[in-house]
């Protein structure tokens, strides 16, 4: 099974980006920027085919690399990830155990701070503990990608008008129309962030209101309830700068303001 890398990316040259991610499969690499433009090279024995695009959004760059990919097996990226060693061979080896597997999440390595949940066992995903994982943690087989069509938000995520959680609804499309998400406790790269992030700005006023709109695309009915259960279940880390109440109020309004539209 071939595994190809599907990274969005801003303001990369092909061979500067290729070597710093350590790619060592095939690879669609989407380059936000501000030109039109098309290469393609080897890389320690994968083909990499480097896109330029003017276009801005997370959900729009990730689309454009599924239109483009070829491999058996999708795996999304961005530019602050490094691969490991054989980690193409990793993920394919976990779909050869796993043959109900439509996708397989894995463990990106982060700072401490900015973790948010560590896979430590193999099992099924489900809807209420969907919201946790990355997508860059997602690896899926790119037919049962296409059977179901599903494709990521453009509300949602970095350059979009929500600032995220197009990961979160693209897993729970994905297993409403039937996909089968399981996942590895697998080590597949670490993140290397380097400057700022191009959406998170702190646990703001936005952050939280525009978690509520997400927890309403979700969680429907059940978005107020969850939205606390978040909320108290990270306390600690999102309630230092605004307190607890606060950050509930903004998240309904934001849950509500939803509904309306």
């Amino acid at each position: 099974m071939k595994v190809q890398v599907l990274a969005s990316v801003m303001n990369q040259t092909m061979e500067q980006i290729a070597e710093r991610m350590r790619l060592q499969s095939d690879a669609v690499i989407i380059n936000q920027c501000h030109r039109l433009g098309f290469e393609e090279t080897d890389c320690h024995g994968g083909r990499v085919r480097f896109y330029s695009f003017p276009d801005r959004g997370i959900g729009r760059s990730r689309n454009e690399a599924i239109l483009r990919s070829d491999g058996d097996i999708l795996l999304f990226s961005d530019e602050d990830i490094v691969y490991e060693p054989g980690y193409a061979q990793a993920i394919a080896q976990e779909f050869e155990k796993n043959t109900r597997a439509d996708m397989i999440l894995f463990n990106i390595s982060v700072k401490k701070e900015r973790q948010t949940y560590c896979i430590t066992e193999r099992k099924r995903v489900r809807w209420y503990n969907c919201g946790r994982y990355g997508a860059v943690s997602f690896a899926v087989k790119r037919d049962s990608l296409l059977a179901l069509g599903v494709t990521f938000s453009l509300l949602f995520g970095g350059g979009a008008r929500y600032s995220n959680g197009e990961d979160s609804l693209f897993l729970k499309e994905f297993m409403d129309k039937g996909g089968r998400v399981y996942t590895a406790p697998v080590t597949i790269g670490r993140e290397v962030r380097e400057g700022e992030s191009s959406w998170f700005a702190g646990y703001n006023e936005k952050f939280f209101y525009d978690r509520g709109v997400l927890y309403r695309y979700l969680y429907g009915r059940l978005a107020s309830v969850m939205a606390l259960r978040f909320l108290l279940a990270h306390r600690a880390r999102l309630c230092a700068e605004l307190p607890l109440r606060k950050a509930y109020c903004l998240m309904k309004k934001g849950i509500r303001e939803s509904k309306e539209r």
